[in-house]
């Protein structure tokens, strides 16, 4: 017994906590006795909540340690700590209410208590001006609601605590309700709240009157989902002729270079078709979730025209509206008046935010002339002028070309050949965005252009036809489906003109040997197409209505159909323009998705020239582990002066010009400087006697 008296374990918590996890029966008098020491220090601490309490914050993280161990004991006591916390957290010492903070943690870690209690609490502990604590809860948040939906979504937990976040951007004080908002947007990225609600709790965000939660809202409906980014294109592949089906069908010809100039031009080709047919990423899927996005739209339009944020705000607001639009096909006229008011000589501001005006509005819908052609004029009034940088230029012609893309008719005649004359542009990167243009209209409505600008026309730009505004075409067949027929045809017509056979080898050829095949050659390939291209429109169309309705096609048959679609953007029509070049895309690679990005917009071919500083930092950055190759005459003592010769260096040339050795020295003979030699040595062999 006097043993157990002389126990020091009620003053060592460290040990007691580590022998009470090992056996708590045998330590419920230690603990009891603990308990009740912490219960007469949060009657002490209640009155003065101000104080520092050490032994305290002890006390508290020690029965959380060991509250699993004795849940009847402890019942109260996670409850006890956050009325503590929700009434004096304002008055706190910073240690003691991080300690109170971290012993809550452990318990819910243990689940001990309560995820939507125990959150709630902390979304309101967010208003305390401790940096460290905020960063401590807002990891705890986003990992303990990742916790909560990891094996299955609880549905129960996400709605109380979205509806309680739907409050909390709204509070009045800017720093809760902006980690809030962190909260929000870092559990959507990690696909745990991805659903409507979430999202449609966050577009309140965007009407804050706080710059920084404004800001956030914005950033969050701008940015790219990163992870659904899809970069391979076998689907693609799959689906259509491959760079090794056009390859065999024009290397098996004869090697001329007629054929092999169309087969690099076959590719490009392809290499487009590629990009069209990739399926669509939805990059933007927060946006694709608003409920009513025309409502959104029109308040943040209306919040724009009021707004006195700065230009960068406001054009983060534009950009949203411009993505709305695009995205959901929404009619919002007034917001297109209120675009040339940004578009004021870029020359005011620098060149890296003058193209930031643009890169949203192209990707709006098609709409009515009158509301888009006064936007593309003053592009081409403010960004495209000689007085401008090359950069600005080349933003504002393929900012005009993207539109052009989109709405055909809200560029006139008259202004599309003027920019068709920047082609011959002395600056590489405004020659071949003016290039791009043409080549657009070459495919759109080759009429606009003037003669020489239009190329050869190929079979595809001599079907075009530019739709009026909310034109349809809708098609009862497969275009390229009279391909098939004619190809039928053809081969028919081979096998009784040759006699040879389509299989390779015969089943019923008993001594195994080689049948003559016959291969689809480039005189084949000639023939359809001439055969196509004697067949007037209408008959084409009713071929291919024909084929379409009367069978089922096959992949081989797709592949043959858009064979034949590829090359209809290759050949030239006979007896059009045989004199003119024929057409050559600049923009083979480009694929226009919901949305344009800002490299779209400048697309600068030519790397701008780095200006002196940049250029000086670069250099002296690959200096850092040379050494110096200037050669240092150290002398023998330091603090001795300098002779008349070393001063001598270092005066002013006026200074010097009397003297006979600066006044003479160029203007001395061979024979002179021989004698100045010999006399040199003599003298410094008389002064080493």
């Amino acid at each position: 017994m006097s043993g157990r008296q002389s126990n020091k374990l009620p003053n060592n918590l460290p040990q007691l906590q580590n022998l009470i996890k090992r056996d708590p029966q045998s330590y419920v008098e230690e603990f009891l006795q603990q308990y009740r020491h912490y219960q007469s220090n949060v009657q002490i601490f209640r009155l003065q909540p101000d104080k520092p309490n050490k032994e305290l914050a002890e006390l508290v993280m020690f029965l959380a340690q060991v509250g699993h161990c004795y849940l009847q004991h402890l019942s109260t006591f996670p409850q006890e700590l956050s009325e503590l916390l929700l009434s004096h957290h304002t008055v706190l010492e910073p240690d003691l209410r991080m300690t109170f903070c971290k012993a809550l943690i452990l318990l819910r870690n243990k689940d001990l208590i309560d995820p939507s209690g125990l959150l709630e609490l902390f979304f309101e502990l967010l208003r305390c001006h401790d940096k460290l604590l905020r960063k401590t809860l807002y990891t705890h948040i986003v990992t303990d609601i990742k916790n909560i939906n990891a094996k299955h979504k609880n549905n129960k937990v996400n709605t109380t605590l979205q509806n309680f976040m739907y409050t909390m951007l709204r509070d009045s004080n800017p720093i809760a309700a902006k980690i809030s908002l962190d909260v929000m947007t870092e559990l959507y990225k990690r696909n745990i709240w991805n659903d409507a609600k979430t999202v449609n709790v966050i577009t309140t965000a965007c009407f804050s009157k706080v710059t920084k939660v404004l800001v956030a809202g914005l950033k969050f409906f701008l940015g790219k989902d990163e992870d659904e980014k899809n970069d391979s294109d076998s689907e693609s592949e799959a689906e259509g002729p491959t760079a090794r089906d056009i390859k065999v069908k024009y290397a098996t010809g004869k090697k001329t270079t007629k054929n092999k100039k169309k087969l690099e031009k076959m590719m490009k080709v392809l290499k487009k078709h590629k990009n069209k047919r990739k399926a669509e990423v939805f990059n933007f899927s927060a946006i694709h979730l608003i409920h009513d996005p025309q409502d959104f739209s029109e308040k943040l339009l209306k919040q724009l025209e009021d707004s006195k944020e700065r230009f960068e705000v406001k054009i983060m607001m534009m950009e949203l509206i411009s993505r709305l639009v695009g995205i959901h096909e929404l009619f919002l006229f007034n917001f297109y008046p209120l675009r040339p008011e940004v578009f004021t000589a870029p020359s005011k501001r620098s060149d890296k935010d003058s193209p930031v005006c643009c890169p949203g509005f192209p990707s709006t819908r098609p709409t009515g002339v009158q509301v888009i052609e006064p936007v593309i004029m003053t592009i081409a009034n403010n960004f495209v002028t000689d007085r401008n940088s090359g950069e600005v230029m080349t933003v504002g012609i393929n900012a005009i070309k993207e539109v052009a893309a989109r709405c055909p008719l809200a560029i006139n005649e008259d202004l599309l050949q003027d920019l068709a004359q920047y082609k011959i542009h002395k600056d590489k990167n405004v020659m071949m965005s003016a290039r791009g243009l043409i080549q657009l209209f070459r495919n759109l409505n080759p009429q606009m252009l003037q003669k020489r600008d239009r190329g050869r026309p190929t079979e595809a730009s001599s079907e075009a036809k530019i739709k009026d505004y909310g034109e349809l075409e809708a098609k009862d067949y497969i275009p390229g489906a009279e391909v098939l027929e004619v190809d039928v045809e053809n081969k028919e017509g081979k096998e009784d003109e040759d006699g040879w056979e389509s299989a390779s080898i015969s089943d019923d050829d008993e001594d195994g040997e080689w049948v003559d095949v016959h291969h689809s050659s480039d005189e084949d390939t000639g023939e359809v197409a001439e055969k196509l291209q004697s067949i007037p429109i209408e008959e084409r169309k009713a071929i291919a209505a024909a084929v379409s309705g009367s069978r089922l096609l096959t992949q081989d048959d797709f592949k043959k159909i858009r064979m034949a679609q590829i090359a209809k953007e290759v050949n030239a029509v006979p007896g059009k323009g045989q004199k003119r070049k024929t057409v050559d895309s600049d923009d083979e690679g480009d694929s226009r998705g919901e949305l344009l990005t800002l490299r779209n917009i400048e697309k600068l071919h030519k790397k701008p020239k780095a200006d002196k500083e940049t250029r000086l930092a670069t250099a002296m950055a690959g200096r850092t582990d040379r050494k110096e190759f200037v050669r240092k005459k150290t002398k023998l003592n330091p603090h001795a002066s300098t002779s008349n010769k070393e001063k001598r260096k270092t005066k002013n040339f006026m200074m010097m010009r009397h003297s006979q050795n600066v006044r003479t020295k160029g203007k001395r003979s061979f024979r002179e400087k021989q004698i100045a030699l010999r006399d040199a040595l003599l003298k410094r062999k008389k002064h080493y006697k």
